[in-house]
């Protein structure tokens, strides 16, 4: 992959800790999580409902800017999201005509949305009354061309769908493409909306989600003792990408890229291959590798598994190596966490900061990280980021000053 070496020269986080760089990047370095009931659901009357929200009065004035109200939300997450990393890269997105640039998407759900609005009002009115744009409004690969539709004129996209991967794998793509010169820019992330009814019962029916919204705030815990399951959220992280020689500054290099799927009945077990792969990819050695940016979401099973991958791979020295995990604060929001754990790993090796994982209370021996319920000040040059999906999929990237 490395051609070109291959920067993020902007960053556009829709998240429950925040909208825009700065918000999102100070909520972060809070403290606090941002889980809470989903009244949204009450009305269905069945059972509580909990989950981390994007704040609408925080991207209202982008959505009526950009005229993506009608748009679904996971797709307006993403153009806010695209529009305000170009922005922070110093352009605007109709500024990106003339480019030719490279739009990659990433989802793992399709417009939940239309969908329990069609589902009942068939079950009110018959099934004359279904809604048939909902056939290509409601597809995943309608978010790359909803972006490549701001921006006007050539475009090169691509929506990519591999569970809670797809945000990593769409930024791992795209910097691929920049790494080859096949492109000179690229506007690529993930975005995901699922606090619906359905897929939220089912969901909790898998037992990914909480069951009760009783001390929801406390709900997310990643590794700790304690923790039960997951909880579900909503958001986007869009980023801009340029080679190394591109004017505009850089947060953060992406040194390196992997993915790798998990062999049957051995869950989590490809996030070792994918850490080799990315390592090896970026021509990085292990003890180069100065913080993890984890997936951790907070479920019993799945902290365990990677944190025993963790172990398996560092040693004793998982111990010495700072590690976080964002969800505690943000919940997960499956396709789209992987691309808000890039944000956050760019921001933090920029200023020197490690986020807190929060709600980390009581260690538990079988995840032997080192974590910390607070924001900490710590000098470090090589971020591995992992993302892993319940399908199977895994992926990393590697992040460097």
């Amino acid at each position: 992959m490395r051609h070109r070496r291959v920067k993020i020269t902007g960053i556009g986080p829709v998240t429950p800790a925040g909208v825009g760089r700065e918000e999102f990047w100070r909520g972060l370095l809070e403290p606090v999580s941002r889980v809470h009931e989903l009244k949204s659901l009450a009305k269905y009357g069945n059972g509580d409902f909990v989950a981390a929200e994007v704040n609408d009065a925080a991207i209202n004035d982008l959505v009526h800017e950009l005229n993506v109200l009608k748009l679904p939300r996971h797709t307006q997450f993403a153009v806010v999201g695209a529009e305000l990393a170009v922005r922070d890269a110093g352009m605007t997105l109709a500024e990106l005509q003339d480019r030719n640039p490279l739009v990659i998407a990433g989802a793992s759900l399709m417009d939940f949305g239309v969908m329990n609005k069609i589902m009942e009002r068939i079950a009110r009115k018959g099934p004359g009354f279904g809604l048939p744009s909902a056939v290509f409004s409601s597809s995943v690969s309608a978010i790359a061309g909803a972006i490549a539709e701001r921006i006007g004129g050539a475009t090169q996209t691509l929506t990519l769908q591999s569970a809670c991967c797809s945000g990593l794998d769409a930024i791992g793509h795209a910097v691929q493409r920049v790494a080859s010169g096949e492109s000179e820019l690229a506007v690529c992330g993930g975005t995901e909306a699922p606090l619906f009814y359905h897929p939220m019962l089912e969901l909790r029916m898998a037992g990914l989600a909480p069951d009760t919204a009783e001390m929801s705030e406390r709900m997310c815990r990643p590794f700790d003792q304690w923790r039960t399951t997951g909880v579900i959220s909503e958001g986007a992280c869009m980023l801009v990408l340029e080679p190394e020689e591109s004017p505009r500054p850089g947060y953060a290099f992406i040194d390196g890229y992997a993915y790798a799927t998990d062999p049957v009945d051995q869950g989590v077990k490809g996030l070792g291959d994918a850490i080799r792969l990315a390592l090896a990819n970026a021509g990085r050695r292990l003890h180069e590798i100065d913080c993890i940016n984890a997936w951790g979401p907070g479920h019993k099973l799945v902290d365990r598994a990677e944190a025993q991958v963790l172990l398996a791979i560092f040693g004793n020295r998982l111990k010495e190596v700072p590690a976080v995990s964002i969800k505690g604060a943000i919940g997960n929001p499956l396709g789209a966490a992987g691309a808000i754990q890039v944000g956050a790993a760019a921001l933090g090796l920029k200023d020197e900061l490690i986020p807190p994982t929060v709600n980390w209370q009581y260690p538990d021996p079988d995840c032997p990280l080192n974590l910390s319920s607070q924001a900490r000040a710590i000098a470090h040059d090589v971020t591995l980021i992992n993302s892993h999906g319940l399908s199977g999929t895994n992926a990393c990237l590697v992040l460097s000053k």
